[in-house]
């Protein structure tokens, strides 16, 4: 049996930044005379397609998706299946074009596992890590789980103490990043944003909290929504509320290694600012967020962070 659903919202992002990443050599642009001619990007126009899903091993049920990753000439599609009595499991799948998919096995090792809904999927060398989250227990707490790929080609829970995600400072997790050290995960701890870091296998998120400049501070309350592998190391992003204001002002982290960490808070107006999604469009970062009551877009350049206003149509 198959379950037909339209990928849409998954390869928004990645046609949008293979989009943004075309050539940059002008075509018949005209030059105002004050300065070189700007190059301006073809417009995409992507052409949308329903594809059919396989539907993973168990009962009937909807498909729910969350999340998508490419590397390596290869896709992947996270998220999982809900049936009629309100139960879910984790479901991932994988492509080589993105048209065809096939279901990746799925190895759950605990309660929460194997209920799991996969929310976030990074890719390295072709091979993906995933996190999932099932809400449960006596406080309705999200119970937390990160997946490693495995020899065989499955997904693998890792097991984890219930602090590393959990516990008295838990605030959430957000989004996980792929890179050449390994793996990122960035989200917020009661002392502002944290990150929990691991090496190539996915064996181990460590959590970092409190690490000076990432976390909150007299300065300000800090906030992570996400990361990209930026050499030589991370770069996250996100939002910072300053000490007696009432918005916050979009917010940039760089590090080496997952664990120290160096802010930098771009120019924030009286709005709410903030960068929600960041990726690398022909190696060069760009951040996609709110900007007061519309979106923004930022693209940092040699000289620091400025509008990429031209990337918002």
């Amino acid at each position: 049996m198959t379950v037909r659903r339209v990928l849409a919202v998954f390869g928004l992002f990645a046609l949008l930044v293979s989009g943004c990443d075309g050539s940059a050599e002008p075509s018949g642009g005209a030059s105002t005379g004050a300065g070189p001619t700007v190059a301006v990007a073809p417009a995409l126009r992507p052409g949308w397609q329903p594809l059919t899903l396989p539907a993973p091993p168990g009962g009937a049920g909807r498909l729910l998706l969350r999340d998508a990753a490419a590397c390596a000439g290869r896709w992947f599609l996270v998220g999982g299946v809900a049936d009629a009595g309100g139960g879910t499991r984790p479901a991932a799948w994988t492509s080589v074009d993105g048209t065809s998919w096939t279901v990746v096995p799925v190895r759950a090792d605990s309660f929460y596992g194997r209920q799991n809904v996969l929310s976030s999927v990074a890719c390295r060398d072709g091979k993906a890590a995933v996190i999932g989250a099932k809400t449960g227990g006596a406080h309705g707490y999200p119970r937390i789980s990160t997946w490693r790929p495995l020899s065989d080609g499955a997904l693998g829970e890792v097991q984890a103490s219930f602090e590393t995600y959990g516990g008295p400072t838990a605030v959430n997790v957000s989004r996980l990043a792929a890179g050449a050290p390994g793996w990122l995960i960035v989200g917020n701890r009661s002392a502002g944003a944290a990150s929990w870091v691991s090496s190539p296998p996915a064996a181990e998120f460590a959590l970092v909290e409190g690490a000076p400049e990432l976390a909150s501070d007299a300065v300000g309350v800090t906030w992570a929504f996400d990361a990209v592998a930026a050499p030589p190391g991370w770069l996250a992003v996100g939002g910072l509320l300053p000490a007696g204001r009432i918005d916050r002002d979009p917010a940039v982290w760089s590090s080496p290694d997952g664990r120290s960490w160096r802010r930098t808070v771009l120019p924030g107006g009286p709005e709410y600012e903030e960068l929600q999604r960041v990726a690398l469009v022909g190696g060069v970062p760009v951040a996609v967020g709110l900007r007061g009551s519309t979106f923004g877009a930022w693209r940092q350049e040699a000289a620091g962070w400025g509008s990429a206003l031209a990337l918002i149509h």
